[in-house]
């Protein structure tokens, strides 16, 4: 993928402010694709912030699942994509395969995971844009206590090391300063 910069942080440490300011300074035509789900109203605040935020002429696409699909099919003239973000696409994939009861299929799920993100590298290799991909740094803390947690951090750690190895470069987010890492 010579052409996709990953970004990666902590919550809140600019990245999404990062990545729409190096889209913007391309002059091109970019398509937003928004993997959040207004699960509350506090979400619903966050996702309707965050739109204000982007450029009026930026196309955006909402997605749960399939990203790389839904790419190629939304793609239009976009010449910049940005995905914010692995860690809620990480999410949707956990709440699809929760059972009522509470209980995880790890096996399916982390299959589920790794073929989305194959499916996005191959999206990435396929189209001809430049991909933003922000994703959070969960591994960087306390090991979690419920064993959810960890599976979810792990489950994300992995899918980001895939995709910072494809990446033509990577960005860790500092208090809103960007460190190239590769």
């Amino acid at each position: 993928m010579g052409n996709c910069i990953l970004v990666t942080g902590g919550a809140r440490s600019g990245k999404s402010q990062y990545v729409m300011e190096q889209a913007v300074k391309t002059g091109k035509p970019v398509l937003f694709v928004a993997t959040a789900e207004a699960g509350d109203a506090e979400m619903q605040a966050r996702i309707e912030k965050h739109k204000k935020n982007r450029p009026a002429n930026w196309k955006t696409l909402e997605v749960r699942s399939d990203v790389g699909k839904q790419i190629e099919k939304n793609i239009g003239d976009a010449q910049t994509v940005i995905i914010d973000c692995i860690t809620l696409l990480t999410t949707n994939n956990f709440m699809d395969n929760v059972s009522g009861k509470g209980k995880i299929n790890e096996k399916k799920l982390e299959e589920n995971l790794d073929r989305e993100i194959e499916g996005l590298l191959a999206c990435a290799n396929r189209v001809k844009a430049k991909f933003y991909i922000v994703t959070n740094e969960v591994g960087s803390g306390i090991v979690p206590e419920h064993p959810m947690s960890r599976l979810y951090r792990d489950l994300l750690g992995k899918a980001n090391q895939k995709l910072a190895q494809q990446a033509s470069e990577v960005y860790f987010m500092v208090a809103g300063l960007p460190l190239r890492v590769k």
